[in-house]
């Protein structure tokens, strides 16, 4: 609102950034006359803003910029051990992300959840659920969970699909689905050979 623009730039000089004198804002706060962007150039030519007239948003961003620039130093001592509301809100927000911080492990809805966990990942179950959450995190455990195979690239592109469905994504879909099963058939086919030997 154009109104509201002229306000704001008039309400920041007078009340933050206050480079003119009192008695030379007088064009500045005639908010209605048809010479005020004159003056809003003027202004900002002389504040050393890099923007134009025309470059309302970075203008704006700018002046405020200048305006807390100016009331920090007129206020270092006072301002110098704030902390930013953002920053306080992320710690908080830290402490709660780390809900194993403060777990209770003798809470009865834990206990529950390990034993479901256990009946999912099928571990024998324990009179002691501490122990049968160590038998999953042995180093044997842990090392044979970090073997991972490692595939070598493939470029869909030089795989033929045989058929098309006139969709470029349904495309891409079903030729990984064709290498997928083709590994399968792979695996099953040395399972076979084995058998045989």
């Amino acid at each position: 609102d154009e109104t509201e623009f002229r306000n704001f730039i008039v309400w920041l000089e007078d009340q933050k950034i206050r480079h003119y004198k009192i008695e030379d804002r007088g064009n500045l706060r005639n908010i209605h006359s048809d010479d005020w962007p004159k003056s809003l150039e003027k202004y900002m030519k002389d504040v050393n803003c890099p923007f134009k007239v025309q470059e309302r948003q970075e203008t704006v961003d700018w002046l405020l910029g200048l305006a807390v620039r100016l009331e920090y130093g007129d206020n270092a001592d006072k301002y110098k051990d704030s902390t930013p509301e953002g920053a306080k809100n992320a710690d908080n927000a830290g402490k709660t992300a780390e809900p194993l911080i403060n777990l209770d492990v003798n809470n009865p809805d834990f206990k529950a959840g390990v034993m479901a966990l256990a009946n999912l990942l099928q571990i024998q179950r324990h009179d002691d659920y501490l122990v049968m959450l160590k038998e999953r995190l042995t180093q044997d455990a842990i090392a044979k969970a970090s073997q991972s195979k490692e595939g070598l690239p493939v470029a869909l592109e030089k795989h033929i699909l045989g058929f098309d469905t006139g969709d470029a994504v349904l495309n891409e879909a079903a030729q990984i689905l064709r290498l997928l099963h083709i590994e399968e058939l792979r695996e099953l086919q040395t399972k076979i050979n084995e058998a045989i030997v």
